[in-house]
């Protein structure tokens, strides 16, 4: 039999009877029905699969859970308190920017973990963190803006109808 696991899953702990082995993209679709991280590529390329690990952002797909015991994991549904969204989430909705969607669980959760640590990233600064997020439908334009008013949003701790 395998030991438990335990690592925090979205501020709760969990304590799971899997192999360490087993990818966390699995384990956070299969076992514990979290569905914001999608498979994509399954090779840490595109980006869907994004989660947080300690505020920095990951690919979930290409990490084994015994990576990452013990450790703090958030997945999109884990953002936001209190039944409020995340500024990030606020502003991707604002700005209209999904198409399919598919993309989108990867593009938020990688610009939360650039404004973890990066407070007032430049245009630059977010364009060159969401290089390696892929989008086929081509709302790029709409990601940045939402991106960078993120960015404003989280920096200002105001609700969307207080900017401007």
């Amino acid at each position: 039999m395998t030991d438990s696991i335990a690592l925090r899953v979205n501020g709760e702990m969990r304590h799971l009877p899997l192999d360490p082995a087993t990818p966390l993209l699995q384990v956070l679709r299969n076992d514990l029905c979290l569905n914001g991280p999608k498979y994509g590529c399954g090779l840490g390329q595109c980006g869907a699969c994004s989660v947080l690990i300690e505020g920095r952002v990951a690919r979930a797909c290409v990490i084994s859970l015994g990576a990452v015991a013990g450790r703090d994991v958030v997945t999109l549904e884990g953002l936001g308190e209190s039944g409020q969204l995340d500024p990030v989430q606020t502003a991707f909705i604002d700005c209209q920017a999904a198409q399919c969607g598919y993309c989108l669980n990867g593009m938020i959760m990688t610009v939360r973990g650039l404004l973890n640590h990066c407070m007032r990233p430049s245009r630059e600064k977010i364009v060159s963190a969401l290089n390696y997020n892929l989008c086929r439908c081509g709302t790029h334009v709409e990601i940045l803006e939402a991106a960078m008013l993120a960015a404003e949003l989280d920096a200002a701790g105001m609700a969307p109808s207080e900017v401007e």
